[in-house]
């Protein structure tokens, strides 16, 4: 059965940092391209970064370049999000998610994602 399970969520200061983790079972990650989303209360789901399965290559949504990094053990099967000079509206549930075939994850685009954690709290509150 394939399963993500996001940590690392909390509450942090502006200008703070968090590291949010992504434990996939059942699959490996380096056979799927991985996505990080987040949902604020009232908005729209949205993408944020994608480690693609075939060369550990990255893409940023512009909201987040040059802040959030994402990475990959594939020893561990894990996924990061690092989360640098973070922002109050960076608050949101952050969530990790898979999809094997498809742009859904190079475009940054939830709707065609096929697997899903249920996500982890940031609260970025001075």
């Amino acid at each position: 059965q394939l399963r993500l399970v996001e940590s690392g969520g909390g509450l942090v200061h502006p200008g703070g940092s968090l590291r949010l983790s992504c434990a996939a079972s059942g699959f490996t990650v380096d056979y799927y391209d991985i996505g990080w989303f987040r949902q604020a209360p009232g908005q729209e789901r949205e993408g944020l970064s994608c480690i693609i399965s075939r060369d550990g290559s990255a893409i940023y949504a512009d909201s987040v370049k040059g802040r959030f990094t994402v990475s990959r053990d594939n020893a561990k099967n894990m996924v990061y999000l690092q989360m640098n000079s973070l922002k109050p509206e960076d608050t949101a549930v952050y969530f990790c998610a898979a999809v094997v075939y498809g742009s859904s994850c190079v475009m940054l685009r939830s709707s065609g994602m096929d697997y899903w954690g249920e996500g982890t709290l940031v609260t970025v509150v001075s």
